[in-house]
């Protein structure tokens, strides 16, 4: 991973690409404050793409190629990118721990989760996936995905360092 040195120790750098704004404050209020509990382990930065308007169902693949372009624009090289996918593989809390732990090892340069629209994510930004993954196969709307997806991060700092965190 890409670290800096935070004067409290090594912190990861990871990138959420996400499309569409959280519109519910309540939601935006629960982001910050996982945010605000993952700084000293993590530099994260959210970049919001907005979504493409789609008028006719059939239009749905078009526009997710070209959501899919500019949310690749955003991804290096040497990026490891997860893509949040109903097919995805399904993670244990401590199972994605130990993946971020291992990634850290590994010494990956920056992590980057993707959150597609409403209509998931194009093929292009699938295929570049190093991993596919999946919160559950229940079908969250994509504000808590997102709310979901960084206290899980958060967890899993706590889980690595050994910390205590509500079970």
């Amino acid at each position: 991973m890409s670290f800096r040195n935070s004067g409290e120790g090594i912190v990861m750098k990871i990138k959420i690409i996400a499309l569409g704004k959280i519109k519910e404050k309540y939601i935006k209020n629960g982001i910050d404050e996982f945010l605000k509990r993952l700084s000293p382990y993590a530099a994260i930065t959210i970049l919001e793409v907005s979504p493409m308007e789609i008028k006719d169902n059939s239009l749905i693949q078009k526009a997710l190629e070209q959501e899919g372009e500019k949310i690749l624009s955003n991804i290096k090289p040497t990026d490891f990118v997860i893509t949040m996918e109903i097919k995805g593989r399904e993670f244990s809390s401590e199972e994605f721990a130990s993946k971020l732990e291992e990634l850290t090892n590994l010494g990956t340069q920056e992590v980057v989760f993707v959150i597609g629209s409403s209509n998931g994510i194009g093929q292009n930004v699938s295929q570049r996936a190093n991993l596919k993954m999946s919160m559950s196969r229940m079908t969250f709307l994509h504000e808590f995905a997102r709310l979901i997806l960084i206290e899980q991060i958060y967890r899993a700092f706590k889980i690595i360092k050994g910390e205590v965190y509500h079970k």
